[in-house]
């Protein structure tokens, strides 16, 4: 499976509130990390993976290891969103996951963003070790 790249693209609708927005009502742009964060999660759940679940049953969690956005246009309050999750690349370990928020046909930003798979009881000594993704989660990928 490393290396593959799934064919599937998932879709999450965003509205924008005052907490998400600076004074002028734009939405700060490390919020679009966020909106970012909440589809892949949403991803994941529609695809049978609760984070907590997998923390539980696996003993592994999904850290960001790397990040690129692209600002295009402004998001703004009450705005609905469509935040974009494709899988690109995906390895033993990390997936590299393309992104975008659009605000109807607008694209408003993109991203990659590189999660790695790690042994979630390594986090509390802060070595982050790396565990293969699990293989019911790889299936589900293909």
């Amino acid at each position: 499976m490393p290396g593959a790249s799934p064919q599937s693209r998932f879709t999450h609708p965003l509205r924008v509130y005052w907490e998400d927005t600076d004074a002028g009502g734009v939405v700060f742009y490390a919020n679009h990390l966020k909106f970012f964060e909440r589809a892949r999660t949403e991803w994941l759940r529609s695809l049978g993976f609760e984070q907590q679940c997998l923390r539980r049953e696996t003993g592994t969690i999904f850290v960001v290891s790397e990040t690129r956005v692209r600002y295009h246009r402004p998001a703004l309050l009450d705005d609905l969103l469509s935040i974009s999750v494709e899988p690109r690349e995906i390895g033993r370990a990390s997936m590299l996951i393309a992104q975008q928020a659009h605000r109807g046909s607008e694209l408003l930003s993109e991203g990659e963003i590189r999660i790695g798979c790690v042994d979630a009881d390594s986090i509390s000594s802060g070595t982050f070790r790396l565990r293969r993704i699990p293989t019911a989660l790889l299936a589900a990928l293909a």
